[in-house]
């Protein structure tokens, strides 16, 4: 886009001038064909070879006579400088001086193709530049505010403009704001604007042109906004002292993440290297919003994994610290969560003389599941305390859990009471998988499951549980589990089950007729573990052993 009355910043050959061999060159060619040749600058001043710490030097009283030849070095569309081609006392044939005005022409645009690659260079070492120290910044934990701060002022300095802004879009949004609405876009950085134009709901252009062009990849240069179509308030932009403008979006993998807008205080034509820059600043721009938004979120998970291993600690530390002593009975119990946090427990609890021994499941895995956990766990130990019946007991946890609950938020529960005096395990279930009772009769090892009628807790209030009382003998062996253990399943994705975990309690009696019940629940743990090979855990795992020992 174009416009009246408009410069763009003044490149001179002096500028691209090293070790004066293009004036030197001029000098050779004026001895060898015998007519005056120079080397000049945007301003016509005579530019020759010096002796001293630069081999060159610029003779400001000698300029160019009205009937001298002019051959233009142009880069990026300005002329930089020319070379020129005066009459010598002995003019040239007609032939000769055609063929050195072409070889003079074919030397300027030589030089003026090196000279913009040399400018092109320039560019690219700015953004190379920039890139360093953005890296630096994110590197040394600099916020990303101020990581764009750098980004604005480096765009502003290497592109010689006045004012700029840099915008973000919601980090879930789609695209841009609807309408003429900037309301939604957050304003991280600024230079040499004005509040009222920074906090003005009114975009640059009707309905957002500008924004839309740059959301498609495009870099819009505008050389002058007072006659520009697209300007929604002209005079707006006269007011805040404006007068250029030149934007792209700040992109990542080809997501718009929000835009950069530069501005000019005068009318100014962008060239090509002017767009490309601005586009890579974007782009880089880009890239650093996205790694501190990665370094943002490795800190929130190292908070979260600070918090967890916290209420993991808190969590076993709810799990018994050490095993009732009981003369007669020999007891093991463990829990294996499948994350961080579980929503199985176990508990043994002193009933005097008596020993009560749980297992419970929380429906699902994670947080959830260990919090609603904690409060079963916990209204369960508040009752046992003041009820004896230990049916009354799960019912008034069950009421207790369906009061805190949604429907989809249960638990199930296992509990008995072992009376070593009576040699007697009462027990209950709330909708639990039963536990196995081997011991030895008359026609050699049998395993028996304790099951009892009872709904899961916190479904359904005012539920009644069944409470069945056996008698205990020597060697008796008591296994409470959770399905973690018997849904193990092998790289075939079939379960362990509930007939491989007697089987394997029947081996390990049969062949270590005197085995601890910690032996006993290592042999259980190893056959599962054996059985699933490599697969992962999928599932809480939980197991409370107890052998009659006199």
């Amino acid at each position: 886009m174009t416009g009246t009355g408009v410069s763009k910043p003044s490149l001179s050959l002096t500028a691209f001038l090293t070790d004066g061999a293009l004036a030197r060159l001029c000098g050779e060619l004026e001895a060898l064909v015998g007519q005056p040749i120079s080397l000049r600058d945007e301003c016509g001043h005579r530019i020759e070879p010096a002796d001293g710490s630069r081999a060159w030097r610029v003779v400001e009283d000698d300029l160019p006579k009205p009937d001298d030849t002019s051959f233009p070095l142009v880069v990026d569309g300005q002329t930089i400088g020319s070379i020129t081609l005066g009459r010598g006392e002995r003019p040239l044939e007609a032939d000769a001086a055609d063929r050195l005005a072409r070889a003079l022409r074919l030397i300027a645009a030589t030089a003026s193709e090196l000279c913009t690659d040399v400018l092109e260079l320039r560019h690219r070492v700015v953004a190379l530049e920039v890139l360093y120290r953005l890296s630096s910044l994110l590197t040394s934990g600099a916020s990303l505010q101020e990581v764009l701060e750098v980004t604005l002022d480096a765009a502003l300095e290497a592109l010689e403009l006045d004012a700029g802004s840099i915008m973000l879009l919601p980090k879930d949004a789609d695209g841009l704001p609807s309408g003429d609405d900037e309301a939604e876009l957050q304003l991280v950085a600024s230079r040499g604007l004005s509040a009222d134009w920074l906090h003005s709901p009114l975009p640059l252009s009707h309905d957002r042109v500008f924004d839309r062009r740059i959301k498609q990849g495009e870099v819009v240069a505008v050389s002058n906004l007072a006659d520009a179509p697209e300007v929604l308030l002209p005079e707006r932009c006269a007011a805040e002292g404006v007068a250029s403008f030149l934007g792209a979006g700040v992109v990542f993998q080809d997501r718009l993440e929000g835009l950069i807008r530069l501005y000019g205080r005068s009318p100014r034509t962008f060239s090509e290297q002017d767009r490309t820059l601005v586009r890579s600043l974007g782009q880089q721009a880009g890239a650093a919003i996205n790694q501190a938004r990665l370094l943002e979120m490795q800190a929130e998970e190292r908070r979260i994994q600070r918090q967890l291993a916290l209420a993991t600690d808190i969590q076993m530390r709810m799990l018994p610290r050490r095993i009732p002593d009981v003369p007669m009975l020999d007891i093991a119990a463990r829990c294996e969560p499948c994350y961080e946090l579980g929503g199985d427990f176990y508990d043994l609890i002193q009933l005097g003389r008596s020993v009560g021994v749980v297992i419970g499941d929380v429906v699902g895995k994670g947080i959830g599941a260990a919090l609603l956990m904690a409060a079963v766990r916990s209204s369960l130990r508040a009752y046992v305390d003041d009820v004896y019946d230990l049916d009354e007991v799960l019912s008034r946890v069950n009421n207790a859990t369906c009061r805190d609950t949604k429907t989809h938020e249960f638990a199930t529960i296992w509990y008995g009471v072992i009376d070593p005096d009576a040699r007697t395990l009462t027990y209950g279930s709330a909708g639990h998988d039963p536990p196995l009772l081997a011991r030895r009769g008359r026609e050699g090892l049998e395993i028996l499951d304790l099951r009892t009628r009872g709904l899961v807790v916190g479904v359904l209030e005012n539920q009644q549980y069944e409470r069945r009382t056996v008698r205990l003998h020597r060697g008796d062996v008591l296994v409470a589990y959770t399905d973690g253990l018997t849904d193990v399943t092998d790289f075939d994705g079939k379960r362990f089950g509930r007939a491989r975990l007697r089987a394997s309690l029947s081996h390990m009696i049969e062949t270590h007729p005197e085995a601890t019940a910690e032996q006993i629940l290592d042999h259980l743990i190893w056959d599962t573990r054996r059985y699933a090979g490599l697969a992962p855990q999928r599932d809480d795992e939980t197991l409370v052993v107890v052998r009659v020992r006199g």
